[in-house]
């Protein structure tokens, strides 16, 4: 079966629509969340337990099943979906988050979304780098050597490399090698580095396998000149849809802000015809926000990554349930969800599970999450086709910003 994408409604007032991505294992109606599944799995709850909640597809990274060489392991064990036992389609990404995680990202302890501030038109950082968190990462024009912080033993991946090990893992969806600058980048920098992902993007396309559908990935920072030449760029190539990746800005609220700028832009620019997805967002305000600038897929690890933190997302905002209100609190997690975890549990039986670091609770808190999130997107999928998105937004704003 080919991949296909079909836009099935527009939102009137926005650049939001809903869709349908076809693979060989099954459909994926847009706007969807995936949930991040690292290592083949996701942490605190079953890839089963997230199909049975509405999860549609699922992420895995090629860079953590490729630096063990598990990648083989897996080729010969018949693939994803084989290893894991999941028959929903798959994504892998490429390596190229790790290109800044584990270079300037791990150096000067950046995220995405960064708490820093650039002072000036050169490669300059909030503060200086960190003696005990040394950069891993050689970045040519052949690709990325990685020195990995287990051992010391050095992995070079380059698009081909990529390319063949996303082959190996067998994903429906893949993408292109590309290197993730980091927030606090200079323009000089960022341009020289979104010039080689497009050469990087060229050579991914050569390697590929016909047999998965390739993503582009629109790379630039927060120039937004850089951002939209990048759209132009690789929308022009032969991709089946696109990634937007890499950092927003530098201070976190300023981030959100130039990030629904910046999408709105590239959007803009891509293909209309062509499926979007932005990679590693998922917060609640960020998801409603993107879809209303023309995004149709997001992955995250939000949705655990918090739970094994004590937090758990609801219809009123986060809940920090480790907080000693909810110690005698017998009021369920969230009044509004129907997921098992609220049918069943307390706050008071949950807090006390977080704040005794049982595992049983991040499994809960995981799982209600999860659902969480996917009962979020069925929502803005309705509002969507019926013009409420607005109304749907404005019903979180309070909560979530």
């Amino acid at each position: 079966m080919a991949f296909s994408f079909t836009i099935t409604k527009r939102d009137r007032s926005s650049m939001a629509r809903t869709g349908v991505i076809e693979t060989p294992h099954g459909a994926i109606h847009t706007p969807a969340f995936v949930p991040v599944a690292t290592k083949a799995a996701l942490r605190g709850v079953s890839l089963a337990g997230a199909q049975a909640a509405g999860a549609e597809i699922f992420m895995m990274n090629t860079f953590h099943l490729f630096f063990q060489g598990q990648h083989r392991i897996i080729s010969e064990l018949g693939g994803l979906h084989t290893y894991a036992h999941t028959d929903l389609p798959l994504m892998t990404d490429s390596g190229g988050f790790q290109v800044f995680s584990l270079g300037f990202g791990r150096e000067y302890g950046l995220g995405k979304l960064s708490e820093a501030n650039n002072p000036g038109n050169a490669l300059h950082y909030a503060a200086h780098p960190d003696p005990r968190h040394k950069n891993l990462v050689t970045i040519t024009e052949d690709g990325v050597t990685f020195t990995l912080p287990e051992n010391g033993n050095r992995l070079e991946l380059t698009p081909e490399s990529s390319m063949a090990v996303q082959r190996d893992l067998g994903a429906d969806i893949i993408f292109a090698f590309d290197e993730c600058t980091p927030p606090t980048a200079s323009a000089d920098y960022t341009a020289a580095a979104v010039e080689r992902t497009h050469r990087w993007a060229k050579r991914s396309i050569a390697a590929a396998s016909s047999h998965q559908a390739l993503m582009g990935i629109v790379q630039g920072g927060d120039y937004v000149h850089l951002r939209e030449h990048a759209a132009r760029t690789i929308g022009a190539m032969d991709f089946f849809g696109f990634g937007i990746g890499g950092s927003f800005g530098n201070s976190f609220g300023d981030s959100k802000t130039s990030m629904y700028a910046i999408v709105e832009k590239v959007n803009a620019v891509l293909p209309e015809g062509k499926p979007r997805h932005l990679l590693g967002i998922g917060e609640v305000d960020d998801l409603i926000e993107a879809v209303q600038r023309g995004v149709d897929t997001f992955d995250c690890v939000i949705p655990t990554r918090w739970a094994r933190h004590g937090t758990a997302m609801t219809a009123a905002g986060r809940v920090n349930i480790r907080a000693a209100k909810y110690l005698r609190d017998t009021a369920p997690l969230d009044a509004a969800c129907v997921c098992a975890v609220c049918q069943t549990y307390s706050r008071a039986y949950l807090s006390h599970l977080s704040r005794e670091k049982e595992i049983f609770g991040v499994m809960l808190l995981a799982e209600h999450n999860i659902h969480f999130i996917l009962n979020l997107m069925e929502r803005i999928r309705h509002a969507t086709s019926t013009g409420t998105l607005s109304a749907l937004k404005s019903e979180f704003a309070a909560y979530y910003k």
